[in-house]
């Protein structure tokens, strides 16, 4: 049998994930490099929502799934985050402003029409995921956070000097996660290094976060055939968005 990880080492293990982290995907890369069009960045802004929405239907399962109350009362946070509350509006509020600034009607964010099916597919296996799986797997599934502000950082840094078209109102919601992913991140390695304590378990772990990684990433190949390569679904046979918007099969 093999000896499990410390959590130095296992905590290690999970930060070096972050080489196949959705930054380095060439989608992701060109736009923080200033050569995505405005066509990509609202693509990829309209598409992105439909991954916002479905973060607080992630973290309701994984509290349905939680018999343990002093962990609700804390990942409940997560989901007043992105719904926001009486007197304050959270990150999809923000997240549809950020459409706003980038020239997309909230309404059209809203009805989801944009949304391809790549990413649609991969969303609803994520959330699916959290249905199944057990409270612990699916709240560790959520520390791609460990990377999170990076990404977040180099979209306010480089975003406001490529694309001065953009409002700047906009991007509030990279600001307000900064800090919060920085606390989401605390709380999921508590969860995590706690309850991975053999080496089956953390492998275990390490292809779940895995699993989180290839969600993001499949999101990206989607929009990077659609924006980048002008093959969206159905393109061989017309130039309409014939696909589904989301009826329950």
């Amino acid at each position: 049998m093999t000896a499990p990880m410390s959590p130095e080492a296992f905590e290690q293990a999970l930060r070096a994930k972050g080489q196949y982290y959705h930054i380095h995907h060439p989608f992701h890369v060109a736009m923080y490099e200033g050569r995505a069009t405005r066509e990509q960045i609202q693509g990829w802004v309209a598409n992105r929502f439909y991954y916002q929405i479905s973060i607080p239907v992630k973290d309701a399962a994984i509290m349905a799934n939680c018999p343990d109350r002093d962990t609700r009362r804390e990942w409940i946070q997560r989901i007043i985050d992105h719904d926001g509350e009486p007197g304050s509006e959270g990150g999809i509020e923000a997240w549809l402003r950020l459409g706003e600034a980038v020239g997309l009607p909230r309404d059209k964010v809203l009805s989801g029409e944009m949304v391809l099916p790549g990413v649609r597919f991969a969303v609803d296996a994520y959330v699916n995921f959290a249905r199944r799986a057990s409270w612990q797997e699916a709240a560790s599934s959520s520390l791609t956070e460990l990377f999170a502000p990076t990404i977040h950082q180099s979209r306010l840094d480089t975003w406001p000097q490529h694309y001065p078209w953009i409002d700047p109102a906009g991007y509030d919601y990279f600001r307000k996660r900064l800090k919060e992913a920085r606390r989401d991140v605390e709380h999921g390695l508590r969860i995590t290094l706690g309850h991975y304590t053999t080496w089956e378990a953390q492998q275990r772990m390490l292809e779940i976060l895995q699993f989180k990684l290839d969600v993001l990433w499949s999101m990206l190949d989607a929009m990077s055939m659609a924006y980048e390569l002008e093959r969206p679904p159905y393109h061989t046979v017309t130039k309409d968005a014939v696909w589904h918007r989301g009826i329950a099969l």
